[in-house]
């Protein structure tokens, strides 16, 4: 009896498998139709698929559009508040463009020491034995280039025209080691703090801002401008900025190290700066070592 089934249960393996394997190659052979058990399990499947598929779709796109709400939400908080700022500072603006046009017409005053006009020009010549002094440009008197003009590059002030001839100038930097070569500037801060540029330090590579006074409160970081009350320079032209502070040689003033708003090795394209302003020429004869 014992192998009676045995054997029968052989038998039903081997059966087994050539069923298997008949179903195997039925699936595999080129048929153009499928039979109905198969169609009643894939019906089956893509029923469920269908039922259930909408509704998931629905609860995960609810929850990816309140994520996407609240974002929106939170920018549009940031966006208002920017909103607002921009609003305040263009009302105070305004506000401060309005006084100076009615203090203006009180005073019947139409320009201001701001205000110039620019020639551009090309760097043609540079000496290098004077390489921190002068350099050549390409326009003269003709284009209306006269001794004295301003000369600045887009980050700011690098000198000023030393000598104008009929289609060409010469420019001194001021980096120049020419002692007559000075410049009235103004520290911006909470009280403004005028003084001169008179010099350079090659090591320091900075301007030398002296004539300081000394109970002023100067630090590293302010912007050093042209203050315009020198007759020759317009007011508000970027010279550079403070790096250094320190008491002078007699200890009666500050003097400052500036460092250049512009690159004195690296100069192409600049403007000369026709102020619109005109100092009494006198003046400007007295001044012309002190601007």
């Amino acid at each position: 009896m014992p192998q009676f089934f045995l054997n029968k249960r052989l038998i039903i393996l081997l059966v087994s498998i050539i069923i298997l394997v008949a179903l195997i190659g039925f699936s595999l052979n080129g048929r153009k139709t499928v039979t109905w058990p198969e169609q009643f399990v894939k019906d089956t499947v893509g029923l469920g698929q269908t039922v259930f598929h909408q509704p998931a779709q629905y609860v995960a796109g609810f929850f990816q559009n309140v994520s996407d709400l609240k974002s929106t939400y939170e920018e549009n908080e940031l966006l208002k508040s920017r909103l607002d700022e921009y609003m305040q500072l263009e009302t105070k603006a305004k506000e401060l463009e309005d006084e100076n046009k009615k203090l203006r017409e009180i005073l019947d005053k139409k320009e201001s020491l701001r205000d110039f006009e620019r020639i551009q020009a090309t760097v043609i010549a540079r000496n290098p034995d004077r390489w921190h002094e002068v350099i050549a440009l390409d326009r003269g008197k003709v284009h209306g280039v006269k001794e004295n003009m301003a000369v600045i590059t887009a980050q700011g002030l690098i000198g000023k025209v030393k000598h104008a001839s009929q289609f060409t100038s010469t420019v001194q930097l001021l980096s120049s080691m020419d002692r007559t070569n000075r410049i009235s500037a103004v520290i911006q801060g909470e009280t403004n703090v005028y003084g001169l540029i008179e010099g350079y330090d090659e090591k320091k590579e900075a301007l030398v801002l002296k004539r300081i006074p000394s109970d002023a409160k100067i630090a590293e970081k302010q912007r050093v401008l042209s203050s315009g009350l020198g007759g020759i320079f317009p007011k508000g032209l970027v010279i550079g900025e403070i790096i250094e502070v320190e008491p002078d040689e007699y200890g009666l003033t500050q003097m400052a190290y500036v460092k250049p708003a512009t690159d004195f090795y690296d100069l192409d394209h600049v403007m000369i700066i026709k102020r619109t302003m005109i100092a009494d020429e006198n003046f400007d004869k007295e001044e012309e070592e002190g601007q």
